[in-house]
């Protein structure tokens, strides 16, 4: 049993992460500033729309950064 704890392990984690992915996917339209930030490029033309959230993937690569320093002390 002991040789497949490290792939229970893995399973809880990338469970996790999905479950995380899944309430940012449902609930993300709902946050008012995400996608609004400074630095965030919106270019819309005739029948075109361009976004590149450059603001808001630093924010949350901030935020993912922390999280996992934090966890990866435990």
């Amino acid at each position: 049993m002991g040789e497949l704890e490290p792939i229970g392990r893995t399973l809880i984690i990338v469970g996790i992460v999905v479950a995380v992915i899944g309430v940012f996917i449902v609930f993300g339209p709902r946050i008012p500033f995400l996608g609004r930030l400074p630095g965030d490029i919106r270019i819309e033309r005739d029948g075109l729309v361009v976004f590149i959230p450059l603001g808001t993937m630093l924010l949350v690569s901030v935020v993912a950064s922390i999280v996992l320093a934090v966890l990866g002390r435990r």
